[in-house]
């Protein structure tokens, strides 16, 4: 009903400009006293065809409305088969979206090649700096000096913030490398808890872990940046003393909770990284994933970048897990990572 009320309110003029030429002819023949019904006959044959124009014209804009409300569902890529141009104007406006999309293209090939470029210049980066700090780590290994065990940490930190940058750029990179396979869960732990080996002793930090025997379908490499991120995390936040557990539960979670949202997800383990450090604050815990937030503990200290979380939200969404945390503040934290892959479902 819109369509038309909107189509009869565009054709009100030409309707209205026939109306008064025909009140002109009957108003013509009244004055010259001539016989009205030869005015009128004629006035409404005229109407009936007028009628069936406007009706036809009516069903052709319905038809090209619904073509171009089926084109608006489309990218700017697919803005090809506009409905045949009726007027000059139609052509003008087809003519101008067609360079506007070109342009668009144009553009958007320009900004891949240069994000590519880039993409190719921090990993040679990445590489070249990772020579210098693996010989600065061999000489500071031949020194048990506890200045040395301080470089040493500080080199491990160094790395991190070389492959969090590439980890940064890889997400939005179309030759993002995920490689999905049955991975056991517990080589990945010991692959996170080896290069973390050296800062559980230095911080006097305990470690909880029994082996999970569980096998996940994920990307190795990725998840393996995780585990890596919510450790360092704990460690950051774990006072001397304090306990890290790693644990495996069932897929639902110890409330029964099923995922919503989901549909044909496969199951998987339901990984749990505790701590007993500081915690987060209530008013911080929703945002914790959001980037670039820090919260109270990381405006304080100043150290956090608000980076590393944020990256493992948007690489557990690529890989179909769900990552969540729980905390209360000065009772430590706990990260829950849903290992199933979860499939979003399509409406």
């Amino acid at each position: 009903m819109r369509f038309f009320a909107d189509y009869l309110s565009k054709k009100a003029k030409p309707i209205l400009v026939v109306i008064v030429f025909s009140a002109i002819f009957c108003g013509s023949f009244i004055l010259y006293r001539l016989p009205v019904e030869a005015a009128v006959y004629p006035a409404f044959i005229c109407a009936l065809i007028g009628l069936a124009l406007l009706l036809f014209d009516a069903r052709k804009a319905y038809q090209k409305h619904m073509r171009l409300r089926e084109l608006l569902a489309l990218s700017s890529e697919l803005l090809r088969d506009f409905p045949e141009a009726a007027t000059m104007d139609d052509e003008d406006y087809q003519a101008i979206i067609g360079m506007l999309r070109d342009e668009r293209i144009r553009r958007e090939n320009r900004s891949e090649e240069r994000f590519s470029e880039m993409i190719e210049y921090y990993t040679l980066w990445a590489h070249q700096i990772k020579t210098p700090i693996a010989s600065m780590r061999l000489q500071l290994q031949n020194d048990d000096s506890d200045s040395a065990r301080h470089l040493l940490e500080d080199l491990f930190r160094i790395e991190q913030y070389v492959e969090m940058v590439l980890c940064y750029l890889r997400l939005d990179s179309n030759s993002t490398d995920y490689v999905f396979r049955q991975v056991p869960l517990d080589d990945v732990i010991k692959q996170a808890l080896k290069k973390f080996a050296g800062q559980f002793i230095r911080r006097k930090i305990s470690l909880a872990y029994n082996p999970t025997g569980q096998t996940v379908t994920t990307d190795e490499k990725w998840l393996l940046f995780v585990v890596e991120q919510v450790l360092s995390n704990a460690l950051k936040y774990t006072p001397a003393g304090g306990v890290i557990a790693i644990e495996a539960e069932g897929t639902e979670g110890s409330d029964g909770a099923k995922i919503a949202g989901t549909k044909n997800s496969e199951s998987g383990p339901l990984l749990l990284i505790r701590d007993t450090g500081i915690g987060i604050a209530p008013e911080d815990l929703p945002r914790i994933f959001e980037k670039g937030y820090t919260g109270r503990v990381g405006r304080i200290d100043m150290k956090a970048s608000g980076i590393g979380l944020y990256l493992c939200r948007r690489i557990c969404t690529n890989l179909g897990h769900i990552i969540r945390a729980e905390s209360e503040p000065d009772h430590g934290t706990v990260i829950r990572i849903d290992l199933s892959q979860n499939r979003p479902e399509v409406e």
